[in-house]
């Protein structure tokens, strides 16, 4: 591994999972201003996540609404041929 490329400053943060509010603790150097009681009781900066491994169709084995739509259109928009 190459020298001085890697962030020094890890921490512990909580990430939450918006699609059905499932919470967990990792190691981060992700920057945020947000913070969460976690149910340790200590209080963590969060960072907040669209989708997860606990809401995610491929790992839940369900088909679950995902907010493509917007995804689509922003795809589309960006894109679009120019006449």
């Amino acid at each position: 591994m190459k020298q001085g490329i890697h962030p020094e400053s890890y921490r512990f943060v909580v990430f939450k999972d918006m699609s059905n509010g499932t919470t967990f603790l990792s190691k981060s150097s992700a920057v945020t201003k947000e913070t969460i009681l976690f149910e340790d009781g200590k209080e963590y900066p969060v960072i907040k996540l669209e989708i997860s491994n606990t809401s995610h169709p491929f790992y839940t084995g369900k088909n679950m609404l995902v907010d493509t739509a917007g995804r689509i259109d922003k795809f589309n928009k960006r894109y679009a041929k120019k006449k």
